[in-house]
């Protein structure tokens, strides 16, 4: 390798013609989702008032591989391949012999990864004949995201962003009205969830369960509409597969095999977009990195959650999932990253770390900012608050081989830019950054409050 090659690319010849399914090559299947009446598992006909028939066969597919259609490829040649750098810079401010690498994610139209799958869900919502889609976003991202891609296929976008997240983020909401969604703040009058919660709290912060909760209900009530989610469900983490495809390709183009993958995790997509081709290689016995979940302390579903079943929503209209959460009525303090404000983690993700596939780790908000402006005063790139968290993990493993000695190869993913999430760094710039204390006692009514449902 060229001793100072910044930036590997790949040309759009290159770009993955199909998304990669980790399931068949899991040593154990996932648990199923259940119906919350019957508590059997749910079918089809169940998610058919929420989902297109082709999502719903991708969200249970047992294939390996599902080709990507042309008319999504098409669409992802706007960004995709997206670039890996090597962070020499970094490196370099930190003393390290470890080399990292970063797969960037913030050259999309939406400045992060969420195209990677809104692109797809909205093609296949058009082709069934919906008419609008409706969904949830926390720090704004997802929203952004699918505002954009339904706009390309002809749907209507209607939003509900996490109250905390709607006023600390204007700017997001103003991004999503650009590309010709609706947006509303979470929780709202407009729905039955929303003012229950309002009527306890008319200032109420949101949380992304909330959200959830008004965009399924008015998805249901609606034959026109159907629900879009952005992380969590097995077909999202599946879109997201393109940038360990990728990555995998860029790695080898220079010789490289990683030695620790970092990545960020809220509900879990663009953690299993990086590390499930990677899983699949080391599952192969072609490589043996070690893969690194990394979660906001405030909100920490793996690392102090329980592997339970329990609603996706707060209003408790989804199906009951098997993962790790901190109970759907758990709502958390309104960090910066509000992309990771969820209370549970995908059920795969969740299902992979409890076979010990993976490690997670839970880092506080200003430790992920400090390593956030290191960042950016080395690299040229102010990150999204989400990523912030693995790089914050990345410098921690850079440093450990400082004292090691060891050249370990270090690979992340940055899903995003913070182009638009300044005030958080005016408030970590300015002191006014705190970390919020999780305490058990805090978590402890939210986790007596999962659903009855015998262990299996």
């Amino acid at each position: 390798m060229a001793d100072r090659t910044h930036k590997i690319l790949l040309d759009e010849s290159q770009l993955p013609t199909q998304w990669y399914n980790v399931v068949p090559d899991l040593p154990a299947p996932p648990p199923v989702p259940l119906h919350p009446g019957t508590l059997q598992p749910i079918g089809p006909d169940d998610l058919a008032p929420l989902f297109p028939d082709d999502l719903i066969a991708q969200e249970v597919s047992t294939e390996r591989y599902v080709d990507v259609p042309g008319e999504v490829l098409d669409v992802y040649r706007l960004w995709r391949p997206s670039p890996l750098y090597r962070a020499h810079r970094l490196e370099q401010s930190l003393g390290t012999p470890a080399r990292i690498y970063y797969k960037y994610e913030g050259v999309s139209p939406a400045g992060s990864h969420k195209p990677n799958t809104a692109v797809p869900q909205a093609y296949y919502n058009a082709r069934a004949g919906a008419r609008r889609l409706t969904t949830e976003t926390g720090a704004g991202q997802w929203g952004t995201a699918l505002a954009f891609a339904s706009g390309l296929f002809g749907l209507e976008c209607e939003v509900w962003q996490v109250g905390a997240s709607y006023d600390q983020k204007p700017y997001r909401r103003t991004m999503m009205e650009t590309f010709g969604a609706r947006v509303h703040r979470s929780p709202s009058d407009l729905t039955g969830a929303g003012r229950a919660v309002r009527a306890e709290d008319p200032q109420h912060p949101g949380s992304l369960g909330i959200a959830i909760s008004e965009a399924v209900e008015v998805a249901a009530g609606d034959p026109g509409a159907r629900y879009a989610l952005g992380s969590v469900l097995n077909h999202v983490l599946l879109h997201q597969t393109v940038i360990g495809e990728e990555t995998l390709l860029q790695l080898a183009a220079v010789e490289e095999v990683p030695d620790v993958i970092v990545g960020c995790t809220g509900g879990g997509s663009n953690f299993g977009g990086l590390t499930f081709p990677f899983l699949r290689e080391k599952l192969a016995g072609r490589m043996s990195p070690v893969i690194r979940a990394v979660e906001p302390a405030s909100c920490p579903s793996l690392t102090r959650g329980v592997y339970a079943y329990d609603f996706g929503d707060a209003a408790g209209l989804t199906p009951l999932m098997k993962m790790h959460t901190l109970g759907h009525g758990f709502v958390p303090d309104p960090i910066h990253a509000g992309g990771l404000r969820y209370h549970g983690m995908s059920p795969l993700m969740s299902h992979v770390y409890e076979l010990g596939l993976v490690e997670a780790l839970a880092l506080p908000q200003t430790e992920c900012f400090a390593a956030a402006v290191r960042f950016a005063r080395t690299e040229g790139i102010v990150p999204a608050p989400e990523p912030t968290h693995a790089l914050a993990a990345c410098i921690r493993e850079a440093l450990a081989c400082k004292e090691s000695g060891e050249a370990k190869v270090i690979v992340t993913a940055l899903c995003g830019h913070g182009h638009l999430d300044l005030a958080a760094y005016d408030a970590y710039l300015s002191g006014r950054m705190t970390d919020e204390d999780v305490t058990d006692e805090r978590l402890a009514p939210s986790l007596a409050g999962l659903p009855p449902v015998p262990s299996a």
